[in-house]
């Protein structure tokens, strides 16, 4: 009897605190405010985590790991910081449009030391919360004065995730065009260049400078010149996203060869710049916006508008990342120091590229895996099915993203072969 009532006590009072949080809900102003979908790397990385498997692997978050599987502090990163503690500077705030010696350095560094454009001064440049912000700040740009036909912004098929939700917020209609070949595993260079074709004159498009994300797939510069051609003979407007430069093929001037060519050609290009993978700085958020200007005159007056942007969204850019940059960059000592250790690490990435079809080959897979070594960059696009996907982390204890998206920096010396082994068992 004594059990029964307490049965009893106990489902009341679980049924009162639910009448009772219920009614709270009731009261609330966020009541209507829905569960949003969890992002996808970052529930990937949960489950990888909650994973207690010892074969575990994780090719999912896009960051660089060295070949123990660790998060590599670059040695002049290190020493730059060191150089800048020792100058015992302030904490005042930046201005809007960020640190002017950095501002100035990461221009050279994408559009290059003797660029004409920055010569003339007629490129317009800022500092930026990494290249998410500069995407978000170029996309308010675009909106705001409706720079592009339509206001469509057109972005290749698939692009990086965040792309998308960036500029629908910023008001843009996201539109796409034809750019990866799931029967090659390469570009669909034919389609490219016919829906670029199709647009309506004037329209904005959104292209990867190097080591496209997420297939590492990129055009030839035979190719770019196509593209250029006909983006010009349309009017279109050109939007380069910068974020691996450097870190694509261990050769930053090589990796804005793309960027270089459309500006020589003419064409008003606007830039997003990162230096996440490239400076191995991810937490620091240090990235830049820029626009090539007709003059000095326009390029005043593009700046003074990225400025009103600006102020209201994140008011000025944060100052420790960009001086680690702007010290790197213009040291005489410490900038050929960066550049031998961004190429180890594009070289490393090389290196597993190779270990990976070795191993697959080893396995005596029946697949053509030459897309392994001909894609370039952080990223891998193995073109296997969302099912494998699953297959692999099921049975194999191996995280990827749903599309077959492998972050080559997860693949190790010790690993190579296990994960080869994993995708030849799953695709056989």
């Amino acid at each position: 009897m004594l059990v029964n009532i307490s049965r009893t006590l106990s489902r009341d009072s679980r049924k009162a605190k639910a009448n009772f949080c219920a009614a709270r809900r009731c009261l609330s102003a966020y009541a209507s405010v829905p569960m949003g979908p969890a992002d996808p790397i970052l529930g990937l990385n949960e489950m990888f985590q909650k994973d207690t498997d010892p074969r575990k692997i994780s090719l999912g978050v896009g960051a660089y790991r060295d070949d123990n599987g660790k998060p590599y502090v670059l040695p002049s990163v290190r020493q730059a910081e060191k150089k800048i503690l020792d100058q015992d500077l302030n904490k005042e705030y930046l201005g809007i449009s960020g640190l002017p010696a950095f501002v100035k350095l990461s221009l050279e560094f994408a559009y290059g030391i003797n660029s004409v454009p920055l010569k003339e001064g007629r490129v317009a440049g800022v500092q930026t919360l990494s290249g998410t912000g500069a995407c978000r700040l170029a996309g308010e740009f675009l909106n705001r004065f409706s720079l592009s036909k339509n206001n469509a912004i057109y972005q290749p098929n698939p692009t990086w995730g965040n792309h998308v939700p960036i500029f629908k917020d910023s008001g843009m209609e996201v539109k796409q065009y034809s750019y990866f070949d799931k029967a090659t595993n390469g570009l669909n260079f034919g389609g490219m260049l016919k829906d670029i074709e199709s647009a309506p004159d004037g329209s904005a498009f959104l292209l990867h400078a190097c080591a496209h994300n997420p297939t590492g797939v990129d055009p030839t510069m035979e190719q770019w010149k196509e593209v250029s051609a006909v983006m010009k003979k349309k009017n279109h407007l050109p939007f380069f996203d910068c974020a691996y430069q450097g870190f694509a093929s261990g050769d930053a001037e090589k990796d804005a060869a793309a960027i270089r060519l459309f500006v020589d050609d003419g064409h008003n290009v606007c830039l997003s710049q990162s230096f996440a993978k490239n400076f191995g700085l991810y937490g620091e958020r240090v990235g830049a916006f820029s626009v090539v200007c007709a003059d000095e005159e326009e390029s005043k007056r593009v700046e003074s508008q990225l400025k009103i942007l600006i102020r209201p969204m994140y008011s000025n850019p944060p100052t420790q990342g960009a001086r680690i940059v702007q010290t790197i960059l213009e040291s005489p000592e410490l900038n050929p120091q960066w550049y031998a250790e961004c190429k180890g690490m594009a070289d490393r990435i090389i290196m597993m590229r190779n270990a990976l079809k070795g191993a697959l080959e080893k396995e005596e897979s029946k697949l053509n895996w030459d897309h392994v070594i001909n894609q370039i960059g952080m990223f891998c696009y193995t073109g296997i099915s969302p099912e494998q996907v699953d297959q692999m982390r099921e049975k194999h204890h191996i995280y990827m993203t749903k599309d077959g998206r492998i972050s080559m920096a997860g693949v190790t010396s010790g690993n190579a072969d296990y994960i080869a082994a994993a995708l030849h068992d799953v695709t056989r």
